[in-house]
């Protein structure tokens, strides 16, 4: 797949992206948050809005504050992921801001002052319910001033990996489905919650899901050898794997097996699966 790359950004200076549109690097640097965790300024006719205020770091709070002057007309959370909504209460209690998610919050201490459903517009930009990365996953489509057709695509399709897929919040079956949803659209650019902007995105999304079915076959043909648990399963599929990442890459194994068993392909006795 066609994954980007990007030199390491300075963390806390904002970062012009488009007309109207730009970003600050969290200083949250990992195998799973790339460089760390973008947060997007995005100026609205409602005001200047702040997507994913990122981890509760203090600097990162004031490089928020530095960049904006305080004066935010509401902060957008993609999803509830600590290193997505961690600062959000930092940032609200500086700002006095409402903040805005998903209506049904994955997360017990978060909950949205404005409840978006799928197809709500908010600050003229229009949320997309996408869930399988998280329960209560949201990208949001905007028409930039240049004339850019933008998704924020936040976790759900980044530019410098796929995305994990962890039950229960995660769930393999909404993944697909909502990877085949943005192939019935037409965006210029995604804006993704970690890594660079990714243009043409159409080409990484139809990847991205060729590669989830062909785990899922491979998946399959394992058991047809015999029953096998998740972490057999994993060394199995993911012996290239960066030995930081291999919790992660059972997740996504479980993830591809709840949705099997749901199709009654797979079968499950304790923690030993086999297929059906």
């Amino acid at each position: 797949m066609g994954f980007l790359t990007e030199p390491v950004p300075h963390s806390g200076p904002i970062l012009p992206i488009l007309p109207g549109v730009s970003r600050i690097v969290a200083a949250n640097p990992g195998p799973m948050t790339y460089h760390g965790t973008n947060t997007y300024l995005i100026e609205t006719p409602d005001g200047l809005a702040v997507l994913d205020p990122g981890p509760d770091r203090a600097e990162h709070v004031q490089a928020i504050l530095d960049a904006t002057g305080g004066k935010v007309a509401f902060i957008l959370i993609s999803h509830t992921h600590h290193d997505h909504v961690g600062a959000a209460p930092a940032l609200q209690k500086a700002t006095g801001a409402p903040t805005a998610g998903y209506k049904v919050s994955a997360l017990d201490e978060f909950v949205p002052d404005i409840k978006l459903e799928d197809g709500a517009v908010i600050g003229g930009m229009t949320a997309l319910y996408t869930p399988g990365h998280a329960a209560d996953h949201v990208c949001l489509s905007l028409k930039a001033k240049d004339g850019t057709k933008v998704l924020f695509s936040a976790d759900h399709v980044m530019s410098w990996s796929s995305s994990i897929v962890s039950p229960p919040f995660g769930d393999m079956t909404h993944y697909f489905a909502s990877l085949k949803l943005l192939l019935d659209r037409d965006d210029d650019l995604y804006l993704p919650g970690h890594g660079p902007p990714l243009p043409e995105p159409r080409e990484l999304v139809v990847g991205l899901l060729h590669h989830r079915q062909a785990r899922e076959r491979a998946v399959l043909a394992e058991l047809a050898a015999g029953p096998a648990n998740t972490h057999t399963l994993m060394n199995a599929l993911y012996s290239q794997t960066d030995p930081r990442l291999r919790m992660a890459a059972e997740r996504n194994v479980l993830a591809h097996l709840l949705k099997l068993q749901d199709e009654g392909k797979v079968a499950r006795e304790g923690e030993i699966w086999r297929a059906a």
